[in-house]
Protein backbone atom coordinates (compact mmCIF):
# COMPACT_ATOMS: atom_id res chain seq x y z
CA UNK A 1 0.00 0.00 0.00
CA UNK A 2 1.48 3.34 -0.77
CA UNK A 3 1.98 6.25 1.27
CA UNK A 4 -1.06 8.40 -0.07
CA UNK A 5 -3.48 4.99 0.37
CA UNK A 6 -2.18 4.02 3.83
CA UNK A 7 -3.21 7.92 4.77
CA UNK A 8 -6.45 7.61 3.22
CA UNK A 9 -7.14 4.24 4.81
CA UNK A 10 -6.30 6.28 8.30
CA UNK A 11 -8.49 9.47 7.90
CA UNK A 12 -11.51 6.82 6.90
CA UNK A 13 -10.83 5.21 10.13
CA UNK A 14 -10.62 8.40 12.06
CA UNK A 15 -14.32 8.95 10.33
CA UNK A 16 -15.69 5.72 10.72
CA UNK A 17 -14.77 6.40 14.66
CA UNK A 18 -16.36 9.77 14.69
CA UNK A 19 -19.70 9.09 13.38
CA UNK A 20 -19.56 5.28 15.75
CA UNK A 21 -19.03 8.05 18.50
CA UNK A 22 -22.02 10.28 17.72
CA UNK A 23 -24.19 7.91 16.51
CA UNK A 24 -23.96 5.94 19.95
CA UNK A 25 -24.73 8.89 22.33
CA UNK A 26 -27.30 10.49 19.84
CA UNK A 27 -29.15 7.48 19.79
CA UNK A 28 -28.80 6.62 23.54
CA UNK A 29 -29.83 9.96 24.25
CA UNK A 30 -32.81 10.34 21.83
CA UNK A 31 -33.59 6.62 20.17
CA UNK A 32 -32.73 5.65 16.63
CA UNK A 33 -35.80 6.77 14.69
CA UNK A 34 -35.06 10.72 15.86
CA UNK A 35 -31.88 10.85 14.44
CA UNK A 36 -31.36 11.32 11.62
CA UNK A 37 -28.13 10.59 9.60
CA UNK A 38 -27.41 14.59 8.61
CA UNK A 39 -27.08 14.93 13.04
CA UNK A 40 -24.88 11.89 12.97
CA UNK A 41 -22.60 13.67 10.48
CA UNK A 42 -23.10 17.36 12.31
CA UNK A 43 -22.59 15.35 15.00
CA UNK A 44 -19.08 14.03 14.23
CA UNK A 45 -17.66 16.93 12.54
CA UNK A 46 -18.64 16.67 9.24
CA UNK A 47 -19.79 18.70 6.55
CA UNK A 48 -20.80 16.37 4.02
CA UNK A 49 -24.05 14.84 5.02
CA UNK A 50 -24.06 11.85 2.90
CA UNK A 51 -20.79 10.46 4.64
CA UNK A 52 -22.90 8.36 7.52
CA UNK A 53 -24.45 6.28 4.21
CA UNK A 54 -20.74 6.15 2.55
CA UNK A 55 -19.02 4.56 5.77
CA UNK A 56 -22.14 2.92 7.12
CA UNK A 57 -25.00 2.09 4.14
CA UNK A 58 -28.15 1.76 6.24
CA UNK A 59 -29.25 2.69 9.77
CA UNK A 60 -29.46 -0.65 10.47
CA UNK A 61 -25.93 -1.44 9.27
CA UNK A 62 -24.70 1.67 11.70
CA UNK A 63 -26.70 0.18 14.13
CA UNK A 64 -24.96 -3.59 13.73
CA UNK A 65 -21.61 -1.94 13.58
CA UNK A 66 -21.91 -0.38 16.71
CA UNK A 67 -23.28 -3.54 18.33
CA UNK A 68 -20.00 -5.39 16.74
CA UNK A 69 -17.56 -2.29 18.14
CA UNK A 70 -17.93 -3.36 21.89
CA UNK A 71 -19.09 -7.26 21.38
CA UNK A 72 -15.34 -8.93 21.29
CA UNK A 73 -14.27 -7.30 24.41
CA UNK A 74 -16.99 -8.48 26.11
CA UNK A 75 -16.83 -11.99 24.37
CA UNK A 76 -13.45 -11.54 25.43
CA UNK A 77 -13.82 -11.58 29.20
CA UNK A 78 -16.90 -14.03 29.22
CA UNK A 79 -14.74 -16.73 27.19
CA UNK A 80 -12.01 -16.30 30.38
CA UNK A 81 -15.09 -16.24 32.72
CA UNK A 82 -16.47 -19.40 31.34
CA UNK A 83 -13.31 -20.94 31.06
CA UNK A 84 -12.29 -20.71 34.87
CA UNK A 85 -15.53 -22.05 35.85
CA UNK A 86 -14.69 -25.42 36.91
CA UNK A 87 -16.98 -28.45 37.04
CA UNK A 88 -20.51 -28.04 37.70
CA UNK A 89 -20.91 -24.35 38.13
CA UNK A 90 -24.24 -23.33 40.08
CA UNK A 91 -26.60 -20.48 38.77
CA UNK A 92 -24.85 -17.69 40.39
CA UNK A 93 -21.84 -18.43 38.64
CA UNK A 94 -23.20 -18.63 35.55
CA UNK A 95 -25.43 -15.35 35.65
CA UNK A 96 -21.91 -13.81 37.20
CA UNK A 97 -20.73 -14.95 33.43
CA UNK A 98 -23.70 -13.40 31.58
CA UNK A 99 -23.25 -9.64 34.20
CA UNK A 100 -19.47 -9.14 34.94
CA UNK A 101 -18.46 -8.86 31.24
CA UNK A 102 -20.68 -6.09 30.37
CA UNK A 103 -20.15 -4.17 33.90
CA UNK A 104 -16.72 -4.69 33.26
CA UNK A 105 -16.74 -3.03 29.63
CA UNK A 106 -18.35 -0.23 30.77
CA UNK A 107 -16.17 0.58 33.51
CA UNK A 108 -13.12 0.68 31.34
CA UNK A 109 -14.80 3.15 29.00
CA UNK A 110 -15.10 5.46 31.49
CA UNK A 111 -17.42 8.24 32.08
CA UNK A 112 -19.96 8.91 30.59
CA UNK A 113 -20.84 5.96 28.82
CA UNK A 114 -23.53 5.80 26.25
CA UNK A 115 -23.83 2.11 24.84
CA UNK A 116 -26.06 0.65 27.59
CA UNK A 117 -29.06 2.90 26.79
CA UNK A 118 -27.82 2.36 23.24
CA UNK A 119 -28.80 -1.17 23.58
CA UNK A 120 -31.73 -0.28 25.76
CA UNK A 121 -33.18 1.70 23.08
CA UNK A 122 -32.24 -1.12 20.25
CA UNK A 123 -34.25 -3.56 22.60
CA UNK A 124 -37.17 -1.07 22.85
CA UNK A 125 -37.54 -0.64 19.15
CA UNK A 126 -39.35 -3.50 17.59
CA UNK A 127 -37.87 -3.02 14.16
CA UNK A 128 -34.27 -3.06 15.46
CA UNK A 129 -34.38 -5.30 18.02
CA UNK A 130 -33.72 -8.76 16.36
CA UNK A 131 -30.36 -7.22 14.53
CA UNK A 132 -29.42 -6.85 18.76
CA UNK A 133 -31.19 -10.57 19.16
CA UNK A 134 -29.14 -11.99 16.02
CA UNK A 135 -25.61 -10.55 17.18
CA UNK A 136 -25.89 -11.49 20.62
CA UNK A 137 -27.09 -15.29 19.70
CA UNK A 138 -23.88 -15.10 16.86
CA UNK A 139 -21.58 -15.01 20.13
CA UNK A 140 -19.82 -18.07 21.51
CA UNK A 141 -19.58 -17.62 24.81
CA UNK A 142 -22.85 -15.91 25.29
CA UNK A 143 -24.53 -19.11 23.87
CA UNK A 144 -22.57 -21.25 25.98
CA UNK A 145 -23.48 -19.41 29.41
CA UNK A 146 -26.92 -19.13 28.43
CA UNK A 147 -27.15 -23.38 27.84
CA UNK A 148 -25.04 -23.52 31.21
CA UNK A 149 -27.43 -21.08 33.38
CA UNK A 150 -30.52 -23.47 31.53
CA UNK A 151 -28.48 -26.69 32.39
CA UNK A 152 -28.14 -25.33 36.19
CA UNK A 153 -31.59 -24.21 37.03
CA UNK A 154 -34.13 -25.75 39.22
CA UNK A 155 -36.97 -27.30 37.57
CA UNK A 156 -39.72 -25.00 37.06
CA UNK A 157 -42.93 -25.49 34.99
CA UNK A 158 -42.45 -23.96 31.64
CA UNK A 159 -44.47 -21.26 31.97
CA UNK A 160 -42.84 -20.17 34.59
CA UNK A 161 -39.49 -20.84 33.07
CA UNK A 162 -40.48 -18.53 30.19
CA UNK A 163 -42.10 -15.67 32.77
CA UNK A 164 -38.73 -15.09 34.96
CA UNK A 165 -36.85 -15.39 31.63
CA UNK A 166 -38.43 -12.43 30.43
CA UNK A 167 -38.13 -10.17 33.74
CA UNK A 168 -34.54 -11.02 33.73
CA UNK A 169 -33.88 -10.29 30.45
CA UNK A 170 -35.67 -6.31 30.98
CA UNK A 171 -33.58 -6.57 34.36
CA UNK A 172 -30.23 -7.15 32.07
CA UNK A 173 -31.29 -4.64 29.51
CA UNK A 174 -32.54 -1.71 31.43
CA UNK A 175 -30.51 -1.68 34.96
CA UNK A 176 -27.14 -0.72 33.73
CA UNK A 177 -29.20 1.96 31.21
CA UNK A 178 -30.75 3.57 34.24
CA UNK A 179 -27.21 3.48 36.04
CA UNK A 180 -25.42 4.55 33.07
CA UNK A 181 -27.84 7.86 33.16
CA UNK A 182 -27.92 8.41 36.38
CA UNK A 183 -24.09 8.67 35.87
CA UNK A 184 -24.20 11.09 32.68
CA UNK A 185 -26.69 13.29 34.62
CA UNK A 186 -24.12 13.23 37.74
CA UNK A 187 -27.43 11.71 40.04
CA UNK A 188 -26.36 9.23 42.63
CA UNK A 189 -27.03 5.49 42.17
CA UNK A 190 -27.48 2.88 44.38
CA UNK A 191 -24.57 1.54 44.22
CA UNK A 192 -20.52 3.48 44.13
CA UNK A 193 -19.54 1.51 40.98
CA UNK A 194 -19.94 -0.61 38.40
CA UNK A 195 -18.28 -3.56 40.08
CA UNK A 196 -21.38 -3.44 43.03
CA UNK A 197 -24.14 -2.68 40.53
CA UNK A 198 -23.09 -6.29 38.91
CA UNK A 199 -22.68 -7.60 42.40
CA UNK A 200 -26.66 -6.09 42.99
CA UNK A 201 -27.91 -7.31 39.03
CA UNK A 202 -26.62 -10.51 40.26
CA UNK A 203 -27.89 -10.92 43.48
CA UNK A 204 -31.19 -9.81 41.94
CA UNK A 205 -31.07 -12.38 38.85
CA UNK A 206 -30.40 -15.84 40.90
CA UNK A 207 -32.92 -14.22 43.49
CA UNK A 208 -35.77 -14.51 39.99
CA UNK A 209 -34.48 -17.84 38.50
CA UNK A 210 -34.20 -19.65 42.23
CA UNK A 211 -37.35 -18.06 43.88
CA UNK A 212 -40.28 -20.89 44.84
CA UNK A 213 -43.05 -21.39 42.30
CA UNK A 214 -46.27 -20.24 44.71
CA UNK A 215 -49.04 -21.43 42.21
CA UNK A 216 -48.99 -22.40 38.32
CA UNK A 217 -50.02 -19.87 36.39
CA UNK A 218 -52.67 -19.53 34.27
CA UNK A 219 -53.84 -17.60 31.67
CA UNK A 220 -56.55 -14.67 32.67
Amino acid sequence: MSRVDRQYVDRAGVTRERILDAAERLFAEHGVRAVSNRSVAEAAGQGNNTVVGYHFGTKADLVRALIRRHAAEMDARREAMVAALGSAPDVRRWVDCLVRPVAEHLAERGAPTWYARFGAQIMTDPGLREIMVRESLGSRSLTTVLDGLNAALPTLPPEVRLERGDICRQLLVHHFAERERALAEGLPTPRSSWDGAATGLVDALVGIWTAPVSSTMRAD
